[in-house]
């Protein structure tokens, strides 16, 4: 019979810890998007909800109306200038893995592009202004080639436009 009560206090005391540890912690809750909440029309009520998701003024700027193809690519390596200065890396893989990443798809999740940015298709890839995807190409941990496919959006082609950065 001690044996039992013993067990039973044992597995108790188990079950406390286990749900200890899954409790929700409020660094775990992900941020309320944009996109799903309703402007509100009560005054009250807007000053209840959470604050607006911040912009990326470089992100806004991608495939601009009245820029180039040049700026756009100027604006992509910024977007990754950006997330190196935070990770100390480039972000790494398919263009869907490092739109990703930039999305806030990282450990820090921190978004350099709003997740309902006109430029990323539905596949999650970063595209150019004719809405091809972007190539990526890492040269090193620190370098990063951009390439759009250009206005025949067929990639590898003489219209290629490519922005390789200079050395470290």
């Amino acid at each position: 019979m001690n044996a039992r009560r013993g067990l039973v206090l044992v597995l108790v005391a188990l079950a406390a810890i286990f749900a200890w540890l899954l409790r929700p912690r409020p660094d775990d809750v992900a941020p309320v998007s944009r996109a799903v909440r309703a402007p509100s029309i009560v005054a009250s009520a807007a000053a209840t909800q959470a604050p607006a998701e911040p912009r990326s003024e470089l992100a806004d700027r991608l495939n601009a109306p009245g820029a180039t193809i040049q700026a756009d690519l100027r604006v992509v390596a910024g977007l990754i200038d950006a997330y190196r200065s935070n990770f100390h890396e480039n972000p790494v893989g398919t263009n869907a893995e490092i739109t990703a990443a930039l999305m806030g798809r990282n450990h820090l999740l921190l978004a350099l592009v709003p997740q309902n940015h006109p430029a990323v298709n539905l596949k999650g890839e970063l595209c150019d202004r004719w809405g091809r995807p972007f190539f990526f190409h890492q040269l090193s941990g620190t370098q990063m080639e951009i390439r759009s496919s250009g206005p025949d959006r067929k990639l590898w082609t003489d219209d290629d436009v490519v922005l390789t950065p200079a050395g470290p």
